[in-house]
């Protein structure tokens, strides 16, 4: 990511609704999983609805993004719901999170695969990944359409392959397209077992 990168998603966020943004279906369906306590960072956040959820449940939440506009959004939504996160423009590819740093990790809809060793290292012992995006079985208006930013399938397994697999889905194209989750892979895995 660079300068441009970060113009480019501040001028996405400042045409933004003003709603609160919903969190990804990958935690919402399964927050029985998260811990009663703990660190947790939402990674490329946008405008946090991953932090915001993770906050709720009480858990010490960190956001980071490149988008200072989006952050400030998030910190103003989170002010109103009385909220506390810890928010940082941060380029999370060129400054990944350190070892160990964190009981839970989300991300949603992002894909640098040049990160996903330092995601899966960040993680604390009995720390669980949370990620859900785009597969290159999505439909065509939906999404990005670089491969760059799609995952082929079942590559989500593969690249946090030294992680336990806790739940996977990824429907693609098979059966009714029109019903339940398509268009995106959901991965939740520990860092170790016990």
């Amino acid at each position: 990511m660079n300068d441009s990168d970060r113009e480019k998603w501040d001028g996405i966020y400042r045409n933004s609704p003003d709603d609160i943004p919903e969190a990804a279906r990958v935690l919402r369906e399964n927050p029985h999983l998260l811990p009663r306590q703990g660190t947790a960072l939402d990674l490329a956040c946008g405008r946090g609805g991953n932090a915001l959820f993770l906050a709720a449940a009480g858990l010490e939440t960190h956001a980071w993004d490149i988008s200072g506009v989006a952050l400030e959004q998030l910190t103003g939504t989170a002010t109103r719901l009385q909220r506390v996160i810890h928010t940082q423009v941060r380029d999370v590819c060129a400054e990944p999170p350190a070892p160990e740093t964190f009981d839970i990790i989300v991300v949603c809809r992002f894909l640098d695969r040049s990160i996903t060793p330092a995601l899966a290292a960040a993680l604390r012992k009995q720390g669980l990944l949370f990620y859900q995006t785009f597969t290159v079985d999505k439909d065509p208006a939906v999404g990005p359409r670089n491969p760059a930013y799609l995952l082929d399938r079942g590559e989500l397994l593969s690249l946090f392959a030294g992680l336990r697999p806790v739940l996977y889905r990824e429907e693609g194209r098979i059966g009714d397209i029109g019903n339940r989750v398509r268009n995106e892979a959901m991965l939740i895995a520990c860092s170790d077992s016990e």
